[in-house]
């Protein structure tokens, strides 16, 4: 099987043997990571550009990390103080970035659709690094990879996705992906917060904490998009912690050996307990963190291939 996709913006479009390929090509990297000399030279030559018209921490320094360790040169655009804000139209800039013949081009955009319409005016290939509500495949797939290694499959897993669905790419991307690998997924969180038309994707929706987290395998929390509210989704954090946070008694509704997920960053005491997310036992969220570098060189990697055979 060969990886036969030019650019990397969502989920949607990969079957399940793409998803496993960039799985078993980013455990290679996983085991390269975690060895003393942490460098490849499979993107030698290469340049990637980050564009990144949101803020971001961890998902900016994990793809320029994962750049840097394959060989890459890799280049930051300051995308808040770039042309756009002098009123230079999306299009524009991806034509001067063309101009400057980049390999690999990560973005991340606040409006769903951006980095598809960005995809479509260069030459190079493209990743999404999150584009409003729509997806992060990155994530989907760091998640998926985690998932895996902690329960040795990928599927026919219960797998539960708490609090703010509404507002999450990261949960649309993981919805796509956890069906696809043929997982069975609870959304669980306010009506505000898990709209209806989820169950399109095959999910069940839980209102109720308690009832949604019985027997599951994977509790997913979200965080809570403030940034992307415009109205009352929640009368109270403090009453949304009550009702909706994770903690030791609501845990102890999923299977002994659930694991504890976060795509970060956390919101401590509103979507879980502080000592919860620290567990070791429990919580993967640290190796959500260490999955994400390697997935990401998996992904830049596979589409570097194609762009070296199209040459």
């Amino acid at each position: 099987m060969r990886f036969a996709h030019r650019h990397l913006l969502g989920i949607e479009h990969l079957s399940q043997s793409d998803i496993s390929e960039i799985l078993d090509l980013a455990e290679t990297y996983v085991a390269m990571n975690r060895q003393s000399t942490k460098h490849s030279d499979v993107l030698s030559g290469l340049t990637q550009i980050n564009m990144f018209f949101e803020n971001s921490t961890r998902t900016q320094a994990s793809f320029e990390l994962a750049g840097k360790r394959l060989g890459a040169d890799v280049m930051n655009m300051a995308m808040q103080a770039s042309s756009i804000k002098k009123g230079e139209t999306l299009i524009d800039t991806a034509m001067t970035l063309n101009a400057m013949h980049p390999d690999l081009l990560v973005v991340r955009h606040p409006h769903s659709g951006a980095v598809d319409l960005l995809a479509q005016k260069v030459n190079c290939a493209v990743l999404n690094a999150g584009d409003g509500r729509h997806e992060h495949p990155t994530q989907a797939l760091l998640d998926a990879l985690t998932i895996r290694r902690a329960k040795g499959r990928l599927h026919r897993l219960n797998i539960a996705i708490c609090g703010d669905v509404a507002h999450s790419r990261v949960a649309r991307s993981n919805l796509i992906l956890l069906g696809k690998m043929e997982n069975r997924i609870r959304l669980i969180g306010p009506p505000t917060l898990v709209p209806s038309q989820f169950a399109e994707f095959g999910a069940e929706n839980y209102d109720d904490m308690n009832e949604g987290l019985k027997d599951v395998d994977v509790v997913m929390m979200l965080r809570l998009q403030k940034e992307r509210m415009d109205g009352g989704f929640i009368p109270s954090e403090r009453e949304y912690y009550h009702r909706y946070g994770l903690d030791a008694a609501k845990l102890a509704l999923a299977k002994p050996d659930a694991i504890v997920m976060h795509p970060g960053p956390m919101n401590r005491g509103v979507e879980i307990d502080g000592t919860l997310a620290d567990d070791i036992n429990r919580s993967v969220i640290q190796e959500q963190v260490e999955m994400g570098v390697a997935v990401r060189m998996a992904a830049m990697d596979l589409l570097a291939r194609n762009l070296r055979e199209a040459a």
